[in-house]
C-alpha cells in the first residue's frame, strides 16, 4: 500500500502550533534525568523553550548529550554573564536604517520578515533582537519598497528572521510580486530553518512562488548535524531543487554539537546526498546567553585543516566569521601548509 505523503498528514501551521514550550514537557517526551529541568526553567525564562515535534522525534531518548537535543534545551549557563558576549554581536542596530531591514553589505540588504522561528535555538545570535521593532506592516513594507528604489546598487534581497517561512505564503507571494517590480533586483534568497524542523513547510504554493518569479532564487538552509537530516527532510529537499532552485547550507560550529572532524565530515556528505550544498561553517557569535557553546578560532581553524584533508573542496564548507563593520564575511584558513597534505 502507498503511503501518504508526509506534507499531507499535518499541516506546517499546525506542527508549528503544537511545538513543545514547556521544559518539564521536553524531559519527560526525550525520559531525561529530573535534575536538568531547574537549569531548563531559569534558561527558558531568558529566551522561550519551543521545538516542534518533527525535530523532537530526531532526539535520542535518554541521552542529555544528544547532539540535537543541546540546541534546543535551555541550560543554567544562560544565565551567567559572561565579558565580551552581548546582545547584538553583530552590531545589526548600526545596520538598521528601517523597521524590518537590515543593509550591513553594499550589494545586498536582510529583510526581517517575522520574528517567530519553528524552533529557539540557543546559540541564536538574535535571541535578544528587537523583534517588536521590526515588525513589517503594510506601513513599513511600503518604506522598504521606497528604500530598495532609491539603492540601485542592491540587487539582492535576502529574506530572514525570525524565519521567513514562518510567513504564510499568500503573504509571501505578495511581496516577491512587489519586489519583482524593482528592475535593478536579480536575487531572492531564503534563509531558513523551517523545512528542517518542519518539513511540511515545503508546499506547492511556496515552490510556486520562489521558481516562477523573476529574480534568481536559492534556499539557504541552517542544519548543523547530520543527525537533522532524515527521510521527511531529504524529501522537502528534493522537492525544492526539482523546481531549480539552489539549495545550500550553512552551520555554526558548536562546542559538543558538532566540534569534531568525524562529525563534519558526516554532516558535508549527508547534506550533498540530500541535495545540498555545504555553504559556510561559522564560527560563533559572541551573543550573550550563549558562551558555553563557543570555540576558539585556533580551535576552529585546526578543525577545518583537518577537514579540508578529509573531504574533496565541493563538500568543504567555507570557514568564515562575521566581523561588525567589515565589508563582507571573513574567511578563515585553516591553520596548515597545504603543500603538505592531500588535495
Amino acid at each position: 500500500m502507498n503511503q501518504i505523503p508526509f506534507t499531507q498528514v499535518r499541516s506546517w501551521q499546525d506542527e508549528l502550533r503544537d511545538a513543545v514550550t514547556d521544559p518539564a514537557e521536553l524531559l519527560s517526551c526525550l525520559e531525561l534525568p529530573a535534575d536538568l529541568l531547574e537549569g531548563a526553567r531559569q534558561g527558558d525564562a531568558l529566551f522561550s523553550l519551543k521545538v516542534p515535534h518533527p525535530y523532537l522525534q530526531r532526539i535520542k531518548k535518554g541521552n542529555p548529550l544528544d547532539p540535537l537535543l543541546l540546541q534546543v534545551l535551555p541550560q543554567l549557563q544562560e544565565t551567567q554573564h559572561q565579558p565580551g558576549y552581548t546582545q547584538d554581536p553583530l552590531a545589526e542596530q548600526q545596520a538598521n536604517p528601517l523597521p524590518g531591514l537590515i543593509h550591513k553589505y553594499t550589494h545586498r540588504v536582510l529583510l526581517v520578515l517575522s520574528g517567530a522561528c519553528a524552533i529557539n535555538c540557543r546559540y541564536c545570535f538574535r535571541r535578544h533582537f528587537a523583534y517588536q521593532e521590526n515588525q513589517l506592516g503594510k506601513a513599513q513594507w511600503q518604506q522598504i519598497l521606497a528604500y530598495l528604489h532609491q539603492h540601485p546598487e542592491v540587487d539582492e534581497v535576502i529574506f530572514s528572521g525570525g524565519d521567513p517561512l514562518a510567513t504564510p505564503d499568500v503573504r509571501l507571494q505578495r511581496m516577491i510580486h512587489d519586489l519583482e517590480k524593482i528592475p535593478h533586483l536579480e536575487r531572492l534568497r531564503i534563509h531558513t530553518r523551517l523545512p528542517v524542523v518542519i518539513p511540511s513547510r515545503i508546499t506547492p504554493a511556496l515552490l510556486s512562488a520562489l521558481s516562477e518569479t523573476r529574480l534568481q532564487s536559492l534556499v539557504v538552509l541552517h542544519i548543523n548535524h547530520a543527525n537533522e537530516i532524515d527521510a521527511e527532510v531529504k524529501h522537502a529537499s528534493r522537492l525544492i531543487t526539482q523546481h531549480n532552485i539552489p539549495l545550500l547550507n550553512q552551520s555554526v560550529l558548536l562546542k559538543g554539537v558538532n566540534d569534531s572532524v568525524a562529525v563534519q565530515k558526516t554532516l558535508s556528505k549527508t547534506l550533498f546526498a540530500a541535495g545540498i550544498l555545504p555553504y559556510y561553517l561559522f564560527l560563533f557569535d559572541p551573543v550573550a546567553g550563549a558562551a558555553h557553546f563557543d570555540l576558539s578560532e585556533t580551535q576552529a581553524k585546526d578543525l577545518a585543516a583537518h577537514l579540508q584533508a578529509e573531504l574533496p573542496g565541493y563538500l568543504m564548507p567555507r570557514l568564515a566569521v562575521e566581523i561588525p563593520g567589515k565589508a563582507s564575511k571573513t574567511l578563515l584558513i585553516p591553520s596548515y601548509n597545504t603543500r603538505n597534505h592531500p588535495e
